[in-house]
């Protein structure tokens, strides 16, 4: 099994690369990539899929957050995408071709693919394949995780090289109203770890007392988590988890280890 390389423990990780939405530099963009890659971050970027099969950096199933256009990500094909400004600046949306080659193994990369069933449940495997194709010859550090254990099934197949994980949490029902109670269940308690071949979580910090992640830590499991937002946050949250995804504050390249 891959697993997951050091350097993805090393440092803090910027969540959807170092953006700064006061200063216009959006999420999951070109400039906050750059500016992750200048300051040593590694980066945490989210892949959605266009119409015609291309993996894009973007976070949202829709378009309405980011652009100045509405609709699904999945009504437009990867030119079109590329063609809108994101938050009316310069940025474009970046397909993950466009962003292999700009980091180039500078920093390390997690990919979050996002849920394409609708309910974290299975669903074609379109763009499991177009990242495993992108993935092919990469020779930078780069790991992949979803909230949906079945996509991380598929490039367990499709990417036998590629470090895996699962993006994890409490499961509160009341805030996952889409998913049957048993799913949330499962998906509490990460049953599917071992099944579809993970090697490390990225866990919601504020459940990082959950006795689940206790049970993976001691099996020597590396605990990433998110999203962490200032220096206080991100001592209590290292009181378990082995690095942090980070926002909204700058924290040290080299913080203190225990």
């Amino acid at each position: 099994m891959a697993e997951l390389p050091r350097s993805f423990t090393a440092r803090p990780i910027a969540h959807r690369a170092l953006h700064d939405a006061a200063g216009g530099v959006i999420e999951n963009s070109p400039t906050a990539i750059r500016r992750a890659m200048q300051a040593g971050y590694g980066i945490e970027l989210d892949l959605q899929l266009s119409s015609d099969g291309v993996a894009m950096v973007f976070h949202d199933d829709t378009l309405d957050r980011l652009t100045q256009t509405t609709g699904p990500v999945r009504g437009r094909t990867a030119r079109e995408l590329g063609d809108l400004r994101l938050g009316g600046g310069e940025d474009h949306i970046p397909t993950l071709s466009e962003v292999l080659e700009m980091v180039d193994g500078a920093v390390p990369l997690l990919l979050e693919l996002k849920d394409q069933s609708g309910g974290l449940g299975q669903a074609e495997a379109e763009l499991e394949r177009a990242v495993a194709m992108e993935l092919e010859g990469y020779g930078g550090d780069v790991a992949v995780m979803s909230f949906n254990p079945y996509m991380i099934a598929q490039m367990r197949d499709l990417a036998p090289d590629v470090p895996r994980g699962l993006v994890t949490c409490g499961y509160i029902p009341s805030q996952w109203p889409h998913l049957p109670p048993e799913t949330c269940s499962a998906l509490r308690s990460i049953a599917h770890f071992g099944q579809v071949g993970a090697r490390f979580i990225s866990h919601d910090w504020t459940d990082l007392g959950s006795p689940r992640v206790a049970e993976l830590k001691a099996q020597r499991v590396p605990i990433l988590c998110w999203t962490i937002r200032s220096a206080q946050d991100e001592a209590q949250a290292r009181r378990v988890a082995d690095n942090v995804t980070f926002e909204d504050y700058l924290p040290p390249l080299d913080p203190p280890r225990d």
